[in-house]
């Protein structure tokens, strides 16, 4: 047992948890025969961290400029996780984050448990490192608080020592410090909320090492451990150092990497042991492109005060990653739950599957559970916007597996021309099929936006007159995995179209497309109700439901 990392093992709290018990028609890690398959969270939640209190696992993961932010997930098992909630419901300061902020904002957060308390510490990196504590996992969580101002810092995490002293973890976003590839180590007051030392440089990942981040802080038999990735997302490996000093000198090795397996890039991600102390297990991402940051589970194992991540066939002291394993030999056997998926909008608040592009105004968006739908009023895009790209009211959710559909039912409302409402898949090219309110009357459209974080216009590919308001709007999404000039392997998502008037026959509209990334961020699939300029009142969209299928 490391009494610095795993305290919360060693105590009793009750805990709400989110008793969604959703199981998704499209990805299912839990093999249910005692084997799991990476990934076993299919969906962008990237730079994870993880920690053990209990019989409970908690995880965290990157939000960027998307709202609500800093989400929590939970499992029992390490396998099976579902969507606990989100730390914030808004992305500080507001006045910044209310408008679009692509790849800005939540990077990279670690989790754990100290004093009875769960404590969260993120970075900005163009403001600095905060943290943010609470009872319970659940919420309410506190508001951020500094720790730690500066531009260009990242990817922290604390370790409280035998001691009661306090130390912070963290890299550097070379985009921003005009350097990287680098980690620090800075001593905070007792109760983690301040910096109290200057930064002590700790390791130079210069030249062997480059892009050295995504660091966590451990100790365990008198060592002090820093696990992090290195040699970029796609192309790197896993390091972990150790030193009898917190300042170091740190000794170094690469403790995973690709090796032959079809996993590129193992990256940075967070160590965690079952209840009883005897397994030690791995959570980290694997960057799949328009696919996002999925979450990977490897096994861990010491050998000589060294950790080793993954299978080491060859016994050199470095793993590579597993596709299919044994599940974690936990208390019991748990039931198949993951990230809830689909929406009938039954209940009075917004599944915790969506995030808004941008911090939401309350006006967007009406929750009426009770009538068995969601309204969603139009708005215009604001300034220089000159596509979707721009729009903070766009509602959206991660992709959830390689292969799936969504399907959505809506009945729009317009008020005035040129309100349009309708199913998006979002990155930086995207495409919709909607509906457009026109010169004479309603009209079917399919479109795309190639390079619309550049600013491009929208193609239409296919337009058909409407003669009724209710619609049913469906994209499928198919993967295909081919490598790429450098070798690594790249996945591409094609989406086609299909609209319905009576939701039972689908016809094919428009063209394909191929999704793409975001900004940090994979491909987002959702909803949007949009007008062309400000005016005094409002159109609207009745969203019935919203489904993910095979």
């Amino acid at each position: 047992m490391i009494k610095s990392f795993f305290l919360a093992g060693l105590c009793s709290i009750s805990l709400a948890v989110s008793g969604q018990n959703y199981t998704s028609k499209v990805w299912q890690p839990d093999l249910g025969n005692g084997l799991y398959k990476n990934p076993v969270i299919y969906a962008d939640y990237s730079d994870p961290d993880v920690c053990r209190v209990g019989d409970d696992y908690y995880l965290v993961a990157s939000s960027f400029a998307n709202a609500p932010a800093l989400p929590i997930l939970h499992s029992k098992d390490l396998v099976n996780w579902e969507i606990l909630g989100y730390a914030l419901d808004k992305v500080p300061p507001t006045e910044r984050f209310d408008k679009m902020q692509h790849g800005n904002g939540i990077w990279a957060p670690s989790i754990r448990y100290h004093n009875n308390e769960f404590y969260i510490y993120v970075g900005d990196p163009d403001a600095g490192l905060y943290m943010t504590k609470a009872k319970n996992p659940a919420g309410p969580w506190e508001p951020l608080t500094m720790v730690k101002e500066g531009k260009g810092l990242i990817d922290c995490c604390p370790l409280w020592d035998e001691d009661g002293r306090a130390y912070m973890v963290h890299a550097f976003a070379g985009s921003r410090a005009g350097m990287k590839s680098v980690l620090a180590v800075f001593e905070m007051n007792a109760e983690g909320t301040k910096a109290i030392s200057e930064d002590r440089l700790v390791f130079d990942g210069h030249p062997n090492h480059s892009t050295t981040e995504g660091s966590k802080f451990y100790k365990r038999n008198g060592y002090y451990y820093i696990m992090c990735p290195a040699g970029g997302v796609k192309p790197g490996w896993q390091l972990a150092m150790r030193s009898k000093s917190v300042y170091g000198p740190y000794e170094e090795r690469i403790v995973m990497a690709q090796g032959k397996s079809e996993i590129n890039g193992p990256h940075q991600g967070g160590w965690v042991d079952t209840p009883d102390g005897k397994q030690d297990w791995f959570i980290h991402f694997q960057d799949l492109y328009a696919y996002g940051r999925v979450v990977l589970l490897e096994p861990m194992k010491w050998v000589n005060d060294w950790p080793v991540i993954g299978i080491d066939k060859e016994g050199k002291g470095c793993g590579t990653p597993v596709s299919t394993y044994k599940k974690p030999d936990v208390s019991k056997t748990y039931p198949a739950v993951n990230p809830i998926e689909s929406d009938e909008f039954d209940e009075l608040t917004l599944g915790k599957q969506w995030q808004w592009q941008a911090n939401p105004n309350p006006l967007w968006a009406f929750y009426a559970g009770n009538k068995g739908y969601m309204r969603l009023f139009s708005w215009q895009l604001l300034g220089e916007a000159k596509n979707l790209w721009d729009a903070p009211n766009l509602l959206l959710q991660k992709f959830p597996a390689p292969n799936f559909s969504a399907t959505t039912k809506l009945t729009f409302n317009p008020m005035y021309k040129g309100e349009k409402t309708g199913l998006v898949v979002m990155g930086m090219d995207y495409a919709t099929i909607g509906i457009e309110n026109g010169e004479n009357g309603l009209i079917l459209t399919q479109n795309s936006c190639l390079k619309a974080d550049k600013g491009a216009a929208e193609t239409n590919h296919a337009s058909i007159d409407l003669k009724q308001s209710t619609v049913f709007l469906k994209v499928d999404i198919k993967q295909s995995r081919n490598k790429n000039k450098e070798g690594i392997l790249q996945p591409t998502g094609t989406c086609t179209f299909s609209y319905s008037l009576d939701g039972k026959k689908f016809l094919p509209f428009g063209e394909s497309f191929k999704a793409r990334e975001g900004m940090w961020i994979g491909a987002k699939v959702g909803l949007y109700c949009i007008r062309p300029k400000a005016i005094n009142d409002s159109g609207y969209t009745d969203v019935d439901w919203f489904r993910i299928d095979k």
